[in-house]
């Protein structure tokens, strides 16, 4: 089934949807497709970006659109609730459970239920949803009897649910059923002039709101605005807008140097974040600049330890020369004198020491740079952990980093507590 712009526009118009980037439309157009079907969704994208609208369509435009839909998110549901919250309880099942209670499962029968943040789910919830995907089946927490519905999921999730896979902590087989279809949500960022059009149209919303004449971006704040990441996506362009809206009573136009007044400083962690879709490779150039100094204090590191390895040995230096030939390139292996190493500084070269003095404090040095590489990583933990309140989750994809590395790192620094 193929749409017309036309179709597209209408569809985004009727949902409150803004904007015109294609990868926005195309996420739209791909809704529209599904929404016919009783096909399982699963919908990708990054906090704030919209997800919720897509499970709307999808609803709104199926044969279930009489039917009741109902939004839930998994990771706001307590661990020791959450089955009694989607399958119901009977009386008496546990502490508290002073009578019987229908589960949303059994409520939204002919509808469709919209599970955000999925990844958030626990492994023993996991296996009750897999079987309502699977046979329509459930049974309610405290009974024996099963139960039939017939109800439409649609997923959601704004973190890689195959590496949650791969770490033990999501099945498989429950991934693969509910990714039959897979919609990309796009990040703000990556949508264009789209972020002019909602800052035009939130600053119209907020000025009727609170009775205030709307706010304008004069051309350097307008480029201002473009530049800016949003890792909040849409979320947090919005709090922005009724942010300025409310406190700027008099000057209504809005310059680059006002604005930056209100965009928050991005955080100094040297978090690798990818700039496109989730396949991309491509990083922000600060995060290349980080990667690159990294990488030179490694090999200053290294080169210190050849130097050191050079004056342990006994005997003349030609031995280390043929071992490391490219960094010793043009010296005769076989000469006697001292070796110099040919490498820029502020005394215009780094000559062999020859005392064992001078020796040691090499080691020492190369040392208390190992040891300032780990404190600064130690601090950077730290903060990302301060940052996101102790959420590991967060704290690692601030990092760059995987969480079953956060945790080595966590416990290596002995910061636990």
């Amino acid at each position: 089934m193929s749409f017309s712009e036309a179709d597209i526009q209408g569809v985004k118009q009727r949902f409150g949807i803004i904007g015109n980037s294609p990868l926005l439309n195309n996420a739209v157009r791909v809704a529209m497709q599904v929404a016919p079907t009783d096909m399982s969704v699963l919908i990708t994208g990054e906090s704030g970006s919209g997800k919720e609208s897509f499970s709307k369509i999808i609803h709104h435009l199926s044969a279930r659109k009489h039917g009741q839909f109902i939004a839930i998110n998994c990771g706001s549901i307590p661990e020791g609730t959450i089955d009694s919250e989607l399958f119901g309880h009977e009386k008496g099942s546990f502490t508290g459970a002073h009578e019987a209670r229908k589960g949303y499962f059994e409520v939204t029968n002919g509808g469709s239920i919209f599970l955000d943040e999925i990844g958030e789910m626990p492994l023993g919830t996991q296996a009750r949803l897999l079987r309502v995907l699977e046979n329509g089946e459930f049974i309610k927490v405290g009974s024996s009897k099963v139960q039939k519905t017939d109800v439409r999921v649609v997923a959601a999730t704004n973190i890689n649910l195959m590496q949650k896979v791969e770490e033990g902590k999501f099945r498989e087989d429950l991934y693969y059923r509910l990714s039959t279809v897979p919609i990309y949500v796009p990040p703000l960022r990556e949508r264009g002039k789209d972020i002019d059009l909602l800052f035009r149209k939130f600053a119209s919303d907020f000025a009727e709101k609170y009775k205030v004449k709307p706010i304008s971006l004069t051309d350097d704040a307008r480029e201002a605005l473009l530049k800016y990441r949003f890792p909040g996506n849409i979320r947090q362009l919005k709090n922005l807008v009724e942010q300025i809206s409310v406190l700027s009573t008099d000057d209504k136009e809005i310059t680059s140097e006002k604005l930056l007044h209100y965009i928050p400083q991005e955080s100094s962690l040297p978090a690798l974040y990818r700039t496109s879709s989730p396949n991309a490779d491509s990083f922000s150039e600060r995060d290349i600049l980080y990667k690159v100094l990294f990488d030179m204090k490694k090999d200053v590191l290294d080169l210190k330890k050849i130097v050191l390895e050079l004056f342990n040995r006994q005997g003349t230096a030609s031995q280390l020369i043929k071992d490391h030939p490219s960094l010793f390139e043009g010296i005769d292996s076989d000469t006697s004198e001292p070796v110099v190493l040919n490498i820029p500084s502020a005394n215009a070269g780094l000559h062999a020491v020859e005392t064992d003095e001078e020796v040691q404090d090499i080691a020492h040095e190369t040392e208390e740079d190992s040891l300032s590489i780990e404190k600064k990583e130690k601090e950077l933990i730290v903060r990302a952990l301060q940052k996101n309140n102790n959420r590991r989750k967060y704290a690692a994809r601030d990092l760059g980093i995987s969480e079953r590395t956060l945790y080595r790192k966590i416990k290596q620094y002995d910061l636990e507590d």
